[in-house]
């Protein structure tokens, strides 16, 4: 019995056993397992990282909170796009903006957002500890453009943020309309008596300021009874930009002819006058001998080539020159003989031509040297 103890134990703490390298190949094993899992672990966090990171550029960053933005633009929503945080405009903010604080939202419409705006790309930097610069390229009508947005964290949904404009991207546009109360933008009809903090008082000629969606283009056209003009255009591109716009309207053709039948209308009443001096007309004759007055006669053989020209809110009738002719009986002061008087006589005619409130037309025709 000794003697076989003493022969196994030996046996089982000899260097040759297999105890000890399997103990080693199990280390081996778990390490490698470790690692791997270790690696497995690593490129799923970058997975979950890149596709968090993806996420956050396309849904929950500031560039794809701008995009969102003119995308309302774009397919016209324009509450939508009024509502979105930091667009809204009060009026501290519009004085702290030099924009006057009676500048009105009647453009802050869909109906405004006629444009087409395509091929949007934004980037993003960082410009303090809590804005964010974005700035976006576009086609807007196919011209290209390029508008710079200031963006800030306004709070946040769990893990996700929120965003807002810490500059309205509101602009204005401040339009001088003349020739006309009433003109569109982007074909929404728009009156100054609407716009104007002073309604029905409000001054012809004085600027209208109008709040509008940037970026946007907006065509400026007058086309009524009286009045008339091409588009013209402006890019409002820059938050809270004031964007100046003059248009001068012409008469339509209907207008103008209407305006030269009233001054015909007017030289043929003056005509009527069997008196040297028509009252209040713009020719006359001064005849030394003693005329017969019923027999005196006024005609106009070449009326003057009436010109509406722009004037102040509205036009005036251009000077122009016109042939009043006289046929009367005459007795001499010197030999009492009578004789028969013929003579062309030019003249000069001018006018004003206004509008008034409830749309009719005042015409008032006369002669500079009345004046």
């Amino acid at each position: 019995m000794d003697q076989a103890t003493a022969t196994a134990t030996p046996a089982a703490a000899a260097p040759g056993g297999t105890a000890e390298p399997a103990e080693r190949r199990a280390r081996s094993r778990l390490t490698r397992d470790l690692l791997l899992l270790g690696i497995v672990g690593v490129l799923l966090a970058a997975a979950i990282w890149a596709g968090f990171s993806s996420l956050y550029r396309l849904f929950w960053g500031p560039s794809a909170f701008v995009e969102r933005y003119i995308g309302m633009i774009a397919d016209g929503d324009a509450a939508a796009a009024l509502a979105v945080p930091g667009v809204a405009l009060d009026d501290t903010d519009l004085e702290a903006a030099g924009l006057p604080i009676t500048s009105s939202d009647a453009l802050l419409r869909s109906a405004a957002l006629t444009f087409e705006l395509t091929d949007v790309a934004v980037t993003e930097k960082p410009v303090g500890d809590e804005e964010i610069e974005v700035t976006a390229t576009y086609a807007i009508d196919g011209v290209a453009g390029k508008t710079t947005f200031h963006v800030t964290q306004v709070g946040s949904d769990g893990l996700t943020p929120r965003w807002g404009f810490a500059t309205s991207p509101l602009a204005e546009i401040r339009a001088t309309v003349l020739g006309s109360m009433q003109f569109s933008v982007n074909g929404f009809e728009m009156d100054k008596r609407q716009v104007s903090p002073d309604r029905e008082k409000a001054d012809p000629v004085a600027p209208v300021s109008l709040l509008v969606f940037s970026p946007g283009i907006y065509s400026v056209e007058v086309d009524t009874a009286t009045a008339e003009t091409g588009p013209v255009k402006v890019l409002a591109d820059a938050a809270l930009k004031s964007v100046p716009l003059e248009v001068q309207a012409e008469p339509t053709k209907a207008f103008t002819q209407v305006v030269k039948e009233k001054v015909s209308a007017f030289l043929a009443e003056c005509s009527t006058q069997q008196v040297l001096q028509p009252s209040g007309c713009p020719f006359g004759i001064q005849i030394d001998d003693r005329v017969f007055a019923d027999t005196i006669a006024w005609s106009i053989p070449s009326e003057p080539n009436v010109e509406i020209v722009p004037d102040g809110a509205y036009w005036a009738i251009s000077p122009a020159t016109g042939t009043a002719h006289i046929e009367a009986d005459v007795r001499s002061i010197f030999n009492g003989l009578i004789y028969h008087y013929s003579e062309d006589v030019p003249f000069v005619i001018d006018g004003t031509v206004d509008i008034l409130s409830d749309g009719t037309a005042s015409i008032l025709v006369g002669s500079p040297a009345l004046r």
